[in-house]
């Protein structure tokens, strides 16, 4: 005979989870320097952050006028990526660029 028992019942469960909460994103920032030019800023901002050239050239330009600039927000490990290759092309490149990223 079968393990089939016509009169067993199964139980499902139909609960939805509301808590479920977006996962915090993160702001990466470009941090002034005297040494990386501005080129090179215009481009790490197209070439790693996918901006506009219009878009990377505001960009840059408050980073060279207020000391930082918001690149753009990620999750974290987007936004972590993004950070170790900006710093990876500058330090191929000889640039100091400071890259960085926090919670929003």
């Amino acid at each position: 005979m079968g393990l089939y028992s016509p009169e067993a019942e199964e139980e499902i469960s139909s609960e939805t989870v509301e808590d479920i909460q977006e996962p915090p994103m993160y702001k990466v920032l470009l941090h002034n320097d005297d040494y990386t030019t501005m080129d090179f800023v215009v481009e790490i901002l197209m070439y790693v952050f996918n901006k506009a050239p219009e878009t990377a050239m505001q960009i840059m330009l408050n980073v060279h006028e207020k000391g930082v600039g918001i690149c753009g927000v990620y999750s974290h490990e987007v936004a972590e990526t993004k950070v170790d290759t900006a710093h990876k092309l500058a330090r191929e490149h000889g640039f100091p660029l400071k890259c960085s990223m926090e919670e929003e």
